[in-house]
């Protein structure tokens, strides 16, 4: 028999750590390969993390509510074969070394300082542990963020959390840091970090009487809102519209959307075809394929189209479509319903969502004709889609100009003016434009 370990796996390029939620199976238990074996959470989303080896989970080197870096060790696997217990004693040396250091581990790009769970501050009002008087937990990360900054278990246990089971989060603690030290006065509760951004707007003085509903918002939504008001912050948006003829591909569509269910038993939306339009701009416009670190610009040689989906509580998700310029129609469709069915089932993993480089917004699902979309960070650029309807238009001829029946939508594309110009953002909208009014309607799929 051999011992193997389990590391927690990288979910996304800028994810450097994930806190452990539930363990899903206990020591001694028998795990098949790619069962799902704990839940852990990042500042993206909450996912299952795979067994990577079929054996017998004789070891957790983490508990839950630790803060564990990516690609350190999290469990031990017994298999039918390895290199015997060697492989098991490193492991829980580098957990132990993880957990007890108070500076972030070498191997790892910059994460945040992690302590021992038991961990105490010398500072007034108490001393820090893993729960507090009310129960609640705090992971290593909180804990050694407040020993630094000199925050009291008591002035911990006072602040409002927006992690699960409303714990304490690394953004609930610095953005009370940050509180602190800009506001007047004894210190005050923090709030999760979207509430920090409404708090700082200016109070309108609103008042609340007995017949409104207080609806608290869910993690997600703080999330949400937490990113628009950064991306606001960080980009100055500028908007361009422009007006499509999309009366081919409506053709198009409702001649081969009936052949298409029938062959792949999926709906054949106006989603893909949109996304093939885009995909073709960017490569004429490679500038729009950016993102912004700094001083530096980054040109994207990958184009992974992110694609908003709302999902049945309201809220909305961006998964992404991975190389999507290697795809043709039919592999664009298939990927969008793939992603959109996962989206409304809350099955998207985290890579579903990462590394997406350009975004698109069907606004017009809604019945909105238009919208001006806030831009999804690092990226630079964002396009809503609006309703197609049809209108009355002038009609070029060999004849003459004719009115005519046709088939149009507005095209909305939203773009940091720090790093792109109204020249190129007007001209890669009208690019998508030309490649929506020039379909082919001959294409196949």
């Amino acid at each position: 028999m051999g011992q193997v370990e389990m590391v927690m796996p990288k979910m996304g390029e800028s994810i450097m750590e994930a806190t452990v939620l539930t363990w899903l199976k206990n020591e001694g238990d028998k795990i098949e390969q790619d069962e799902s074996v704990l839940e852990v959470a990042t500042d993206k989303v909450d996912t299952e993390v795979p067994a990577t080896h079929e054996g017998v989970l004789i070891k957790k080197l983490a508990n839950e509510g630790d803060v564990i870096p990516v690609g350190n060790p999290i469990a031990v696997i017994e298999t039918a074969g390895g290199n015997g217990k060697a492989e098991l004693a490193e492991a829980e040396a580098a957990v132990e070394s993880t957990l007890k250091s108070e500076k972030a581990p070498a191997a790892t790009p910059a994460p945040e300082p992690v302590v021992e769970a038991s961990a105490q501050a010398p500072v007034t009002g108490g001393s820090l542990k893993s729960r507090g008087s009310n129960g609640r937990f705090y992971s290593p990360l909180v804990l050694n963020i407040s020993k630094q900054e000199g925050i009291s278990m008591d002035e911990l246990e006072s602040l409002s959390g927006s992690g699960r089971e409303g714990r304490v989060t690394k953004n609930d603690i610095k953005s009370y840091i940050e509180t602190r030290k800009t506001g007047a006065g004894a210190p005050r509760p923090a709030a999760a970090p979207a509430q920090q951004a409404v708090d700082a707007l200016p109070s309108f003085g609103f008042s609340v009487s007995g017949q409104d509903e207080i609806i608290e918002m869910d993690r997600m939504r703080k999330m949400i809102a937490q990113r628009m008001v950064e991306s606001k912050r960080i980009s100055p948006h500028v908007t361009s519209f422009v007006e499509a003829d999309v009366t081919r591909i409506v053709n198009w569509r409702n001649k081969h959307k009936g052949e298409f269910e029938r062959k792949e038993g999926q709906k054949l939306t106006f989603t893909p075809l949109f996304i093939q339009a885009v995909v073709n701009a960017i490569k004429d416009y490679p500038k729009i394929n950016i993102s912004v670190d700094g001083d530096k610009i980054i040109q994207k040689k990958d184009i992974n189209m992110g694609m908003a989906v709302a999902l049945p509580d309201g809220n909305l998700i961006v998964p992404v479509i991975k190389n999507a310029d290697r795809l043709n129609l039919k592999g664009l469709a298939l990927a969008v319903n793939e992603l959109a069915n996962k989206a409304r089932k809350n099955a998207l993993s985290p890579d579903d969502l990462s590394g997406g480089t350009y975004t698109v917004s069907n606004v017009g699902s809604f019945g909105n004709v238009m919208g001006t979309p806030i831009i999804m960070q690092p990226q630079v650029g964002i396009m809503a889609l609006g309703s197609i309807n049809k209108k009355p238009s002038v009609i070029e001829t060999e004849e003459g100009d004719v009115i005519g029946i046709r088939s149009k939508m507005f095209l909305s594309h939203s773009y940091d003016h720090r790093v792109v110009d109204g020249s190129l953002g007007g001209m890669f909208v009208r690019r998508v434009a030309d490649y929506l009014e020039q379909f082919d309607p001959n294409t196949s799929i």
